[in-house]
């Protein structure tokens, strides 16, 4: 029976340098010549997704943590922020002196200086995700959040979500309180630990997404396998078949997988696509 897979990106896909392992491709390409479905399933737009990612010849994509719906060039389903939400938040952050990116399908689209803060900031996550400081002292920003856009108009009507960078953990806090129509969450980091707020669409997640989408396609979701490496996975693998944790993944998502494979640059992907007898 032909099976519906659903790769998060980063850290599944795409290592922390940015790069597709060759054999995460060639499991891709194998498993889709034996007649199963391969889908990226990210919080990114698809403004961010490079091109290589669309050149393995993926089936879709389920982007901005469930807002967008992709299948073979046709959008099943596209849930914005309102503008004038939008327009909200973008003025409240301004007000409290936060750079942050509007996340689109049209672009990034950055706060006035979000390239100087952003550049300290994801040295840090990049540190974060295992490289060394060596390897993070010439990054520039638009070499973690690829896709960015300067200097266009911030009030827009076409978001999936908004990531700013936190001043302190009070700033998430805040904006909880100051935006209730909206869901707040961290990243970057555990708790207090985190690097950036972001504000999207309540009631959405990766898994409702990947509900609409098997109904467009007329499949079971006894015929899905999830793969992911972080906690906002884990509402992919609860309503999957099957979940499958990357090696890199923290504890929590591990232990909430019905599987764990090797890590995304052990050739992870391709030793569960293996195990699973995806590639014939």
């Amino acid at each position: 029976m032909p099976k519906v897979i659903f790769l998060d990106v980063d850290g599944t896909l795409v290592d922390y340098h940015n790069r597709i392992p060759e054999s995460a491709v060639t499991a891709i390409r194998k498993a889709r010549e034996n007649g199963h479905l391969v889908y990226a399933c990210t919080g990114r737009s698809r403004a961010e997704m490079q091109p290589e990612i669309w050149e393995i010849g993926i089936d879709g994509m389920i982007g901005g943590n469930g807002s967008y719906v992709e299948h073979q060039g046709e959008v099943v389903m596209h849930q914005l922020i309102a503008k004038e939400d939008a327009v909200s938040v973008v003025d409240w952050l301004h007000e409290r002196g936060l750079e942050f990116y509007l996340e689109s399908n049209n672009g990034l689209f950055a706060s006035e200086h979000f390239r100087e803060k952003g550049r300290e900031t994801l040295h840090t996550y990049m540190l974060g995700k295992g490289m060394t400081a060596e390897q993070v002292a010439d990054l520039e920003t638009e070499d973690v959040l690829h896709g960015l856009v300067y200097g266009a108009d911030l009030y827009r009507d076409d978001l999936n979500k908004i990531s700013f960078i936190l001043s302190s953990y009070q700033d998430h806090l805040d904006s909880k309180e100051a935006f209730p129509q909206l869901v707040a969450n961290t990243w970057g980091g555990r708790g207090e630990t985190a690097l950036f707020g972001d504000l999207g669409i309540k009631g959405i997640d990766k898994a409702k997404a990947i509900d609409q989408l098997l109904a467009h396609l007329g499949h079971d979701k006894s015929d899905t396998i999830a793969f992911g490496d972080a906690k906002i996975d884990i509402p992919m693998f609860d309503y999957c078949a099957l979940g499958v944790a990357m090696g890199n993944s923290g504890a929590e998502t591990k232990a909430s997988a019905d599987m764990v494979t090797d890590d995304v640059e052990d050739d992870g992907l391709y030793n569960a696509f293996d195990k699973l007898g995806l590639l014939g």
